[in-house]
């Protein structure tokens, strides 16, 4: 009796962390309310800096904390959101023009003097609502008088900003990702200030560790479907061996333009190999010898993924190298950080129990396996 109990309990405990597992996971898959990071272009001038940017005009009006989210629907304010979503583009435009004076103030351009107040909105293009389970993304063009060298920053709750240099030879060129309320370096008419390799290089970790943690769901999940056949080392290092050599190799080809596969292809395959990984752990209970060939075909796939989303904001021409090392330690920094999230919170207690495979393995890749249909059939339709 003592012997069931323990089980029981212990069935309970797994039953618990797997139901949050698969709740949060859930929660964050089956919105396409997608909230999409800020993309800016820089162009400095002799007496004035002008910012053009892209963005989700309605999460900045509904006064959402952008900080680390990937989806609106788990902010607290997402009916403000899909009230703006489905705004004609005049009415979104005039309740920004509202909120311009506060986002103002959250932008900072500064100059070696003192910080420059008198930002203006020169123009905003706002297209129509469309279909409004897909993220509306709007225009915004913003100037201030500065004297050169300036500098840029991004309100922590604004979240991500991808910031480009414009108006320079590319070996000059500032590229960044602002994130945590950060700020640029000195940006002149010449070009951004010079950035060592070994700085490019802790930047882009950064970067890339970003892309899988919060903002890779996919990638997580294709993590998990490969901890998720057997939570054992000598099983996980083969497979994810493979998957890292493969993305690797497509990362660097993107990265230099070698390849090139549209995103309406590569996101639907990725999603795919989710599905194939999930529903392989379902009726297979070991590594096959074929395993870690197909594993290393899908690290192909998401490699190509990963290289979409450097061609974005780019790489900087004079620190390639560092920046694409850096951003593919961060990306394997990120998938270690998985598996060793789903060690603790599974594998660790767990594995071993003859009841695992049917009580935790199984019914995590089978809520896997559903998350990656619903994102083909999305991905394939959109």
């Amino acid at each position: 009796m003592r012997i069931m109990a323990r089980c029981a309990k212990e069935m309970i405990r797994v039953t618990s962390v797997l139901l949050a597992l698969v709740s949060a996971i859930w929660a964050t898959a089956a919105s396409s309310h997608e909230v999409r990071p800020a993309i800016g272009d820089v162009v400095v001038r002799d007496d004035t800096v002008e910012l053009d940017l892209t963005l989700n005009l309605e999460a900045f009006v509904a006064n959402i904390d952008l900080e680390g989210l990937t989806d609106k629907d788990a902010a607290e304010k997402s009916p403000d959101y899909d009230r703006l979503r489905a705004l004609p583009a005049a009415e979104l435009e005039a309740a920004f023009r509202a909120f311009w004076p506060r986002m103002r103030d959250n932008i900072r351009i500064e100059t070696t003097q003192a910080r420059v107040t008198d930002l203006a909105l020169k123009s905003i293009a706002v297209p129509p609502p469309g279909d409004i389970e897909v993220p509306r993304t709007s225009r915004i063009v913003i100037t201030a008088p500065a004297t050169p060298p300036v500098r840029i920053g991004w309100a922590r709750e604004y979240g991500i900003l991808i910031l480009r240099q414009q108006g320079v030879p590319d070996a000059d060129a500032y590229t960044g990702l602002l994130t945590a309320g950060e700020i640029t370096p000195p940006l002149t008419v010449s070009g951004g200030a010079s950035e060592g390799a070994l700085q490019t290089f802790v930047r882009y970790i950064g970067v890339g560790f970003a892309h899988i943690i919060p903002k890779g769901l996919d990638h997580i999940l294709f993590i998990l479907g490969l901890f998720f056949l057997a939570a054992r080392f000598s099983t996980l290092f083969w497979q994810v061996t493979a998957f890292t050599l493969a993305h690797t190799v497509t990362l660097a080809l993107g990265a230099l333009e070698i390849v090139r596969v549209p995103g309406e292809i590569v996101e639907p395959l990725i999603a795919a190999s989710i599905v194939f990984v999930a529903v392989e752990n379902i009726f297979t209970d070991g590594l096959s010898r074929f395993r870690p060939i197909l594993i290393f075909a899908f690290g192909l796939l998401h490699g190509l993924g990963f290289a979409s989303v450097l061609g974005e904001f780019g790489l900087p021409a004079s620190q390639f190298i560092p920046a694409l090392i850096g951003f593919n330690v961060g990306v394997e920094v990120g998938q270690l950080a998985v598996i060793a999230a789903a060690f603790l919170a599974v594998g660790l207690w767990f594995r071993n129990k003859p009841w695992y495979r049917k009580a935790v393995a199984i019914p995590a890749s089978v809520v896997i396996a559903a998350i990656g249909l619903y994102w083909v059939w999305e991905r394939t339709l959109a």
